[in-house]
């Protein structure tokens, strides 16, 4: 698969899982619905994820490549990592970090993996960008885009939370 389609897949399973999660909602008719059709809209979850009236919200999309200092010895390596994800959990605790994973099976790519930020600004995730270690020490770089996607993925750590049997840092 050529890098130029992972992103675009990434984003369209992204936008799928987010779509999937129904909560308790008010149900309204759509006015350009068939009559067999009717759309769920809670009104509720989209003031608290901050959805438009698309549904829609501004994000910060992060890649995260290869950085200059990747030589390091083993217990080196594994410290920076737990520092790494030590702060993608702060990130994601504060609601500013809505989606994070390494990307796997290529070893030669540059791309590591990728953050979603809940910020609208390039700045915003700049900073925050700027507080994990791994970039601080050059091990990566991230390359940031703005991004406009399902406010959907606000509830994505709620979710895994009740997926997951084990923290990855404790």
């Amino acid at each position: 698969m050529e890098n130029s389609t992972l992103p675009f897949l990434i984003l369209s399973i992204l936008f799928f899982v987010a779509c999937s999660n129904n909560t308790d909602a008010t149900i309204e008719a759509d006015e350009d619905a068939t009559t067999d059709q009717v759309t769920t809209y809670d009104s509720i979850s989209a003031k608290e994820y901050g959805a438009d009236q698309y549904g829609m919200k501004k994000y910060v999309f992060a890649f995260l490549k290869k950085g200059p200092n990747r030589d390091m010895d083993s217990l080196e390596a594994q410290k920076l990592q737990m520092a790494h994800m030590a702060n993608i959990g702060k990130m994601a605790e504060a609601g500013k970090l809505v989606l994070a994973g390494p990307f796997y099976g290529d070893e030669d790519s540059d791309l590591r993996g990728i953050y979603i930020f809940n910020v609208e600004t390039l700045e915003e995730a700049e900073a925050l960008t700027n507080t994990d270690p791994a970039i601080q020490a050059g091990s990566l770089e991230m390359e940031l885009m703005q991004w406009y996607g399902s406010a959907g993925l606000m509830a994505v750590n709620e979710i895994h939370g009740t997926l997951q049997k084990q923290g990855i840092i404790e």
